[in-house]
């Protein structure tokens, strides 16, 4: 099932200016900008104050008791300050941000704030509804160059552009905290004026709706308009941090309502505003979620100021990734590992990471030095999964081909772009085993996540040499096509990749076991017949001998930095592959 936030990305792009926005008083929270009750309560303890008594633990209650009924905006505020110039300056405390409190990004437009701006700069949004008091959302809009049509009272509505003719209209439903006619009471929330309702049943009538901060617990008249609107021509999405009140959740099942669940506000808007603009790079009918991830990502690596978005792009699609491939799909006990077992697994295995493996492909490609801890992070994820530790041999080590496939993607990709410092980082990705830290290029290689006779099972892989490195060549082929669009080239950086992985594995265990042993993926076969001396053996001798020290890879920190063990280990690795019988 498709993500909710993405389907809604997808229909924001697709019918531009058709939906409205519901916002509450959660849109502004995070700017620590208080709800009209807290206002009214804070006012009550000021005016307490003033009398000598203590109105704790329930101001309102006090309020009631000292002058018979319950605490309203317009009265307090004629109490506790009398001229408007005096209300003026009370009430800016509460809504308009000191220097101090500037520098802490309070009291100013967020990240939600900013990107309904951006949505209503491109056309997609045109109504917004709000039930907050405070100038948040016209500020932002002021900063996206975007001039609002603002309606606080009913008579404002008289004299309004109609709808269909305007860019952009902000209908403050409560009013402006400048205006101590603001509604603040359940008495006052109970109805509107009758030109407030019209406005209302054109919105939610022509409109699709995104609601979101707002509860529906006080807004009696807000709820009586969404319930007598019968005509649902475009969508509804409700937004909620959790479970829906009651109240909420007979507006939702009046409205067919698609919920969605959200981290908060800042994050929601500010991932659909992301996804609608990659929508906007693609044109053509694509696969969405992978598409709008990597035309998103390509975004962020550009620009600095999108690091925390990328990195949180790239590590929930990697947690998404760990959590299923930890889970019960892919158990390692009671299922024989067989002829149809097996390519099935891999599938599964294949399609839970999809989007997971472009981003990979394309961050490693198009991105920096700066980026490189991201994608190693990512790896080092995926290669230590959680779960049984006892089962078969076959499927506890194919729990680590989703992190081959990403040290593949992503190093033949860096290959591509002359990344050696990436390479160099993956290779050496740290992959815990019985207790000791081993470099990825010893534990992410294909025999020692598929066994040669397990990947025989792999279909159309019975008679090949190299049967897991021959499927994961097949299988990147489609992903990395667009940034390697030759299929010689592609060979050829594949081969580079397989070779270098088997001299930092050779090297790793020279070291620590005084043998020398790598995994032999499709450049082998091609070793042995490479007659007029053109497979990656003899690119990198003729590389080697014609750069010396200042050699790429060396430069970044393989086989020491040293040329004389890089020369043995080269030595030894092509003697084993050169007299190997083919396993």
């Amino acid at each position: 099932m498709i993500d909710p936030i993405l389907s809604l990305a997808f229909s924001i792009h697709s019918n531009k200016g058709v939906y409205a926005l519901l916002l509450g008083s959660g849109v502004s929270r995070a700017a620590g900008i208080p709800t009209g009750w807290e206002i009214v309560l804070d006012l009550v303890r000021k005016l307490a104050h003033l009398k000598g008594d203590e109105c704790e633990p329930d101001p309102a209650a006090w309020f009631t008791a000292t002058f018979g009924k319950p605490p309203d905006y317009s009265e307090l505020l004629d109490m506790l300050a009398k001229s408007p110039a005096e209300r003026n300056q009370l009430l800016r405390g509460y809504f308009v941000p000191t220097d101090e409190e500037r520098e802490h990004g309070q009291k100013i437009p967020t990240g939600a704030h900013r990107a309904i701006a951006e949505f209503a700069n491109r056309g997609y949004v045109r109504v917004i509804l709000t039930t907050n008091f405070d100038r948040l959302m016209e500020e932002a809009l002021a900063e996206a160059g975007v001039v609002p049509t603002v309606i606080s009272t009913p008579d404002a509505i008289d004299g309004a552009i109609p709808l269909i003719h305007s860019n952009c209209m902000v209908v403050k439903l409560h009013g402006d905290f400048l205006d101590t006619r603001i509604k603040n009471t359940p008495a006052e929330l109970e109805r509107y004026d009758s030109r407030t309702d019209i406005l209302l049943d054109r919105v939610f009538d022509e409109f699709g709706l995104i609601v979101s901060g707002w509860s529906a617990e006080w807004d009696t008249a807000l709820r009586t308009a969404l319930e007598r609107c019968k005509n649902h021509r475009f969508s509804t999405y409700w937004t909620s941090r959790g479970d829906p009140s009651a109240t909420a959740k007979k507006l939702i099942e009046i409205r067919r309502a698609q919920v969605v669940t959200i981290k908060g506000a800042d994050a929601f808007f500010t991932q659909v505003k992301e996804n609608v603009l990659a929508l906007e790079s693609f044109p053509r009918r694509h696969p969405l979620s992978e598409k709008v991830a990597v035309a998103n990502l390509k975004r962020y690596v550009a620009d600095d100021r999108h690091k925390i978005l990328l990195h949180d792009l790239v590590m929930e699609e990697t947690e998404n990734v760990h959590t299923k491939i930890c889970g019960p799909e892919f158990p390692v006990q009671g299922i024989n590992p067989d002829a149809s077992t097996v390519p099935d697994r891999a599938r599964k295995y294949e399609s839970s990471m999809e989007v997971l493996l472009s981003l990979m492909i394309h961050g490693c490609y198009w991105g920096e030095k700066k980026h490189i801890g991201l994608w190693v992070k990512c790896i080092e994820r995926l290669a230590n999964p959680e779960g049984e530790r006892s089962g078969y041999d076959a499927w506890l080590n194919m729990r680590r081909y989703p992190a081959l496939l990403l040290l593949y993607g992503g190093g033949i990709a860096a290959v591509a772009s002359a990344q050696d410092d990436t390479v160099s980082a993956l290779l050496r990705a740290c992959v815990p085993e019985d207790g000791k830290d081993h470099p990825a290029a010893f534990e992410l290689n294909t025999p020692s996540v598929m066994k040669p006779g397990v990947g025989k099972l792999l279909p159309g892989m019975e008679r090949r040499y190299t049967p897991v490195s021959d499927h994961v060549h097949a299988l990147l082929r489609p992903k990395i096509k667009d940034i390697i669009p030759q299929e010689s080239q592609y060979d050829t950086l594949f081969d580079r990749f397989e070779y270098l992985l088997a001299l930092v594995c050779a090297d790793f265990l020279e070291k620590t076991e005084s043998r020398i042993w790598c995994p032999v993926g499709r450049f082998g076969w091609k070793f042995r017949h490479d007659h007029h001396r053109r497979g990656v053996a003899h690119q990198f001798a003729e590389e080697i001998e014609k750069q010396g020290g200042r050699w790429p890879f060396l430069t970044a920190g393989l086989f020491d930095g040293s040329l004389e063990r890089l020369k043995l280990i080269k030595q030894k690795v092509d003697e084993m592959v050169g007299q190997m019988p083919w396993y």
